[in-house]
């Protein structure tokens, strides 16, 4: 569910939060704190890696225990991602919705955790 904010000034976005915006291809988180989103690449490219020796793994033939064990290893290392993200989520864009939205958008707030929370409880 797309949430849409104006909170802007002279076109800029409060650098703390996770302000989204929809443009002509989707929709754009915009102002997302610099060091989770640091911290978020750098564990994905090491996600990447260990997805591409599972790549090797599996064309070499390597004994299937052990490619479950790195499967697992990435799964984790992304459920890490996701908890950050949701964090950060968590504390910006729904705190900031709920405290000062509109009606509807508290509302919409509420279904888009809810979804959020159904897709990745584990």
């Amino acid at each position: 569910m797309a949430i849409k904010k104006s909170n802007f000034i002279d076109g800029a976005a409060d650098e703390t939060s996770c302000i989204s915006i929809a443009n002509e291809s989707g929709q754009k988180a915009i102002g997302v704190d610099a060091e989770i989103k640091a911290s978020n690449l750098r564990r994905l490219r090491r996600i990447e890696g260990q997805v591409r020796g599972l790549q090797r793994m599996v064309e070499g033939d390597r004994y299937c225990a052990d490619i479950l064990t790195q499967v697992s290893s990435v799964q984790e290392a992304l459920r890490s991602v996701a908890r950050a993200l949701m964090r950060n989520h968590l504390t910006h864009c729904a705190t900031h919705a709920i405290k000062s939205g509109s009606p509807d958008e508290k509302q919409a707030m509420y279904d888009e955790l809810l979804e959020m929370i159904y897709k990745n409880a584990r």
